[in-house]
């Protein structure tokens, strides 16, 4: 069959069929064309993603790395920290892995009443002081019942020792709290710096709350005077920082009823420490000098497991006056030596040498004592100024 201008049926339909047949495959083609340009976007967005996470980690674990190492108290902290998880396991407190970083520093100042080899008895010539301490600081942990009934009866929550140096504040606050049975936070001001800012106030927060989980506590400061002295417009803002810190988390303490938490200071300058950390010990104790009685009993207390030749002891107290019981027991410690050097020049006149067995130490007596009384008198004079030193 043919058309006009010479075209069949046949070509037409073959005509046809070849236009339709070349439009599909472009348009398949152009699809195809787009998923792969789809997929390299995809592609190229994932992996630079990718990139940049890798990246930023690698710089924070990078930069997190050279502040360590930069850091000059990270072995300090590290040790610090094995320290802590040790003395907590060894006093038996569970959950040790709930307490912060800053916890751990601080307990690592702990330090296990029961090891402690001080008691009341080791302590002479102060009964009246120890008796007050027991029913003012002691009771209260022990017969908390007795304390519940009234808002007057509440223990305080803080407590300063005073007095001269040497005279058995820091005794005292350790028997007081092998006593108590409470955990004993021997706080050193040195675990509260650091050289981050904003870091010694978390470390302040953390001796609270770290002696609130482990109540019955009692938190001690030794020389609190060069801590929590009288703030003044000259100390350094970190200082001032700390001391706020500290005594509002003090104030916490004393809101609630229920906490066992007692702050414990030692001082030989009361007239040093702020009048707002004095406020919050309302409980103070003056621990003085011994007198002649006292004196008499420190010195039996020392003597008593020594052997000793026919000691006046009323003669010994009368010729110490003055002395504290540190004075007292380095005179005792003295004449302990002299007996030890008596006896090595003996046996280097007579060409003997030193066996380690050997003990044919004499006791001591009345004129070693004596003699060593004189020497730590004069040691004391010098330290007072009102001997000049002799120089070479």
């Amino acid at each position: 069959m043919t058309t006009g201008r010479g075209l069949t049926f046949d070509n037409i339909i073959a005509h046809l069929t070849s236009t339709e047949m070349e439009k599909v495959p472009a348009e398949v083609t152009a699809e195809a064309k787009n998923a792969v340009v789809r997929n390299e976007v995809v592609a190229k967005l994932i992996s630079t993603v990718l990139g940049l996470a890798a990246s930023f980690t690698f710089t924070y674990f990078g930069v997190k790395w050279l502040v360590n190492a930069m850091d000059p108290t990270r072995k300090e902290k590290q040790e610090a920290q094995a320290r802590a998880q040790k003395m907590l396991q060894l006093l038996g407190v569970d959950g040790v892995k709930k307490l912060s970083e800053y916890e751990l520093c601080i307990a690592s100042n702990l330090v296990d009443p029961q090891t402690m080899k001080i008691s009341w008895d080791s302590i002479g010539g102060l009964e009246d002081v120890i008796q007050d301490i027991k029913e003012t600081v002691i009771l209260p942990f022990k017969r908390a019942d007795l304390f519940k009934h009234s808002s007057l009866l509440q223990p305080p929550k803080g407590v300063l020792l005073h007095g001269p140096p040497g005279c058995g504040k820091t005794m005292i606050a350790k028997a007081t709290a092998k006593a108590a049975g409470a955990r004993f936070l021997n706080l050193q001001v040195s675990s509260l710096v650091d050289k981050w800012y904003g870091e010694s106030q978390k470390r302040a927060e953390a001796v609270f709350s770290l002696a609130i989980k482990l109540q019955p506590t009692i938190i001690f400061i030794d020389e609190i005077d060069s801590f929590l002295r009288s703030r003044t417009s000259s100390d350094h803002e970190a200082t001032a920082m700390i001391k706020t810190q500290f005594m509002s988390f003090w104030d916490g303490l004393m809101t609630d009823p229920e906490c066992k938490v007692m702050v414990m200071g030692a001082t030989n300058r009361p007239q040093d420490v702020d009048a707002a950390i004095l406020r919050r010990m309302p409980s103070m104790f003056h621990i003085g000098v011994p007198g002649a009685a006292q004196r008499k009993s420190i010195l039996r207390l020392i003597l008593c497991k020594e052997r000793v030749t026919s000691l006046n002891y009323d003669k010994l107290a009368e010729l110490s006056d003055g002395f504290s019981g540190s004075d007292l027991r380095e005179v005792c410690r003295a004449a302990a030596v002299t007996t030890v050097h008596e006896y090595m020049q003996a046996e280097a006149c007579r060409g003997h040498e030193v066996s380690g067995n050997d003990t044919g130490l004499r006791n001591l007596t009345m004129n070693d004592l004596e003699i060593a009384m004189n020497k730590v008198r004069q040691t004391k004079a010098v330290s007072r100024g009102s001997m000049p030193l002799q120089l070479d």
